[in-house]
């Protein structure tokens, strides 16, 4: 995932995009192998595959890929239905759930103050999860730092670069809005529109970066 950075000389910036294939793609893959039969690194048999089914809209069409292994077959049936995301909404509303929230990964970096507020009033036990993950992250990956590849900086989910549980969440403050724009403002109290999904991040970091003047 895009974790926020502040480096050693105080400046702002951002690791890259990683969590779609190290916390989606991947553990699909290894379970689907092992729903198969064939656990890595066995070789799957030619004819023999899954199909996925992957919930994208019309809305997102050009998100819909093929599956890059020949075991994997992804299907979209709300393109083939042709339904948009507000055709998905009314359903919902016709079964009386309306309230349904957008979905996310827990502790993505994209949420904004209002997403995190959510989890932090209506979800303690998860809270505190996110404030744990926040916390182990702060030195960046165990594995890479093992290895020599230490984070030369500190990392953390929230875009002000202070630990999620002392993070001024309660609301966007004059220094922020002044500094970012009301644009960039709004998105820091929403969120990143096109930011998390169950399948894929939406969203580049180049873009967020862009947004909101970071270098990495």
């Amino acid at each position: 995932m895009p974790l926020y950075i502040l480096n050693k000389d105080g400046r702002p910036g951002m690791t890259r995009r990683q969590c779609t294939g190290e916390y989606k793609v991947k553990p699909i893959k290894k379970k689907v192998r092992g729903l198969l039969g064939y656990p890595y690194p066995a070789r799957v048999p030619k004819g023999v595959f899954v199909e996925q089914w992957i919930g994208i809209s019309t809305d997102e069409f050009h998100r819909a890929k093929d599956a890059d292994v020949q075991y994997m077959r992804n299907v979209h049936p709300l393109i083939e239905m042709n339904w948009s995301r507000s055709d998905c909404v009314d359903y919902l509303s016709s079964l009386g759930l309306a309230d349904t929230p957008k979905s996310s990964c827990l502790g993505c970096p994209f949420h904004g103050n209002a997403q995190w507020r959510h989890i932090r009033d209506n979800s303690p036990t998860e809270w505190e999860d996110v404030v744990e993950f926040d916390a182990a992250i702060r030195k960046g990956n165990a594995r890479a730092n093992a290895t020599g590849n230490v984070l030369l900086g500190e990392a953390f989910l929230h875009r002000s670069r202070v630990p999620l549980d002392q993070a001024p969440i309660d609301h966007v403050t004059a220094a922020e809005r002044a500094a970012l724009g009301e644009e960039a403002a709004a998105e820091l109290e929403q969120g990143v529109v096109n930011g998390c999904s169950p399948w894929t991040c939406r969203s580049e970091v180049e873009a967020v970066q862009a947004d909101f003047g970071l270098t990495a």
